[in-house]
């Protein structure tokens, strides 16, 4: 429609500046000082100017809370548009002096009188979904999660992590709980520069917000205990998940561990979905000789193989399948075994502890796991109420029908309707 073209848009403005109706200041005025006096309102799409108020243009239908009908305003947008549209809306609204800034962020270097110090909540919100936490002992300092995978780094990457956390913070760097690197005390006009920095060495900041987390897992690839290879699998899952289901925004956060064997090192079944290795050892009755004194019964660590009638027996109900008893008889009855996957759901730690509890199958297959994996995000997603965390979706739900759900296809053939679902906009997450 030629109403909306571009160049009507700007014979329409033109004639409204000549015509006295709309108000502006040319970026060489702006350089000259004549914004002495007024209150910059910041109505770009995101907050992006330090210490100005922030205006959602769709929000605007009536008086704007926070400004003054007779304050002189300097509306200032990233190339004009909104900032016009805004001024428009304004007057109608009885807003008298309100100026807006030709050329806006695009042309103009655009600062706040006395905003060192004062970074606005919703610039606090728009950079903590960027990985960078306000650090409560300061006024505009921030602490950034670099993102790891699984907590591995290369040693170029460290370099770069301790070069970027003396250029643009306080020189320190701290690991947190889902193993990313968080360097400290960045200073609000920092971050950007930061992340730039970083991104030149493939490097990224996250880590935050009510969706999947960055994925953390146990050594178990290279540690003596480890039945899987959680690094290759983390990794996957950190690609899968983590990267692929970035913009899909959750009811709360969604925490996913692997761990290598039910050592349980870091806390599976304390995560929104775990995954812990399995070993299933298989019993040749035909091999056992009755040993008065039995290795698979001494080498098991949580007492569940017992002799009886004269042969070895495995309470499977009990048996976590951690695989210590596999190649321990001198006669060979425990050798052969099924390598596999435990998976936990609605497990949760912090002021509110739920133990997770697992599926009733072990899984052999990756593929099968990588799909439980998604479905239950897409579950959570589409059945969890904004604000509740994965456990008590379970909990409400009920776990056989979550198991159900999750060991069926019916989520991911929903898979497409529920992710352009407008849902969850804002979550339970507050870090």
């Amino acid at each position: 429609s030629t109403a909306i073209h571009p160049f009507v848009q700007a014979v329409y403005v033109l004639m409204n500046k000549i015509d006295g109706t709309f108000v502006s200041m040319t970026p060489a005025e702006y350089a000259a000082g004549a914004a002495k006096g007024y209150r910059v309102v910041d109505v770009q799409p995101e907050p992006g100017i330090r210490g100005a108020f922030f205006v959602n243009l769709a929000q605007v239908n009536g008086e704007i809370e926070g400004l003054g009908k007779d304050e002189k305003l300097l509306l200032v947008c990233a190339k004009g548009k909104r900032a016009y549209f805004l001024q428009n809306r304004m007057r109608y609204y009885g807003y008298k002096n309100t100026v807006v800034l030709e050329g806006a962020t695009f042309f103009n270097d655009v600062k706040v009188e006395n905003a060192e110090g004062a970074v606005s909540k919703e610039e606090e919100t728009r950079v903590k979904a960027l990985g960078f936490l306000k650090d409560k002992r300061t006024p505009d300092k921030f602490n950034g999660r670099v993102i790891t995978r699984n907590g591995k780094i290369t040693a170029d990457e460290a370099r770069v992590i301790a070069e970027a956390a003396e250029k643009f913070g306080s020189g320190e760097v701290t690991m947190t709980s889902r193993l990313t690197m968080e360097i400290q005390g960045v200073p609000f006009d920092n971050i950007e520069p930061l992340r730039e920095y970083l991104m030149q060495a493939g490097l990224e900041t996250g880590g935050t917000g009510s969706k999947v987390r960055p994925v953390v897992s146990c050594k178990g690839t290279t540690c003596q205990y480890g039945l899987i290879d959680t690094f290759a699998l983390s990794e996957e899952i950190h690609e899968r998940f983590y990267h692929g289901y970035r913009e899909v925004k959750l009811p709360h956060k969604f925490k996913i561990a692997v761990g290598g064997c039910p050592n349980n090192c870091v806390k599976p079944d304390l995560n929104d979905l775990g995954i812990i290795g399995q070993r299933v050892p298989q019993i040749d009755l035909e091999k056992c000789r009755g040993c008065k004194v039995c290795q698979i019964e001494n080498n098991c660590p949580i007492g569940v193989a017992k002799m009886a009638d004269g042969k070895i027996t495995v309470d499977e109900t009990a048996c976590n399948h951690c695989g210590r008893c596999v190649g321990k008889c001198p006669f060979h009855a425990v050798e052969d075994y099924t390598n596999g996957y435990r998976i936990y759901i609605g497990g949760r730690w912090g002021k509110k502890v739920a133990q997770g509890r697992y599926l009733d199958k072990v899984f052999t297959d990756k593929e099968e796991v990588l799909e439980i994996v998604e479905k239950a995000i897409l579950l959570f997603r589409e059945q969890g109420i904004t604000g509740e965390r994965f456990a008590d979706t379970v909990a409400r739900l009920g776990f056989e029908n979550v198991q159900e759900q999750l060991l069926s296809n019916d989520l991911l053939s929903r898979k497409e309707e529920n992710l352009k679902a407008q849902k969850h906009l804002k979550g339970g997450a507050t870090c």
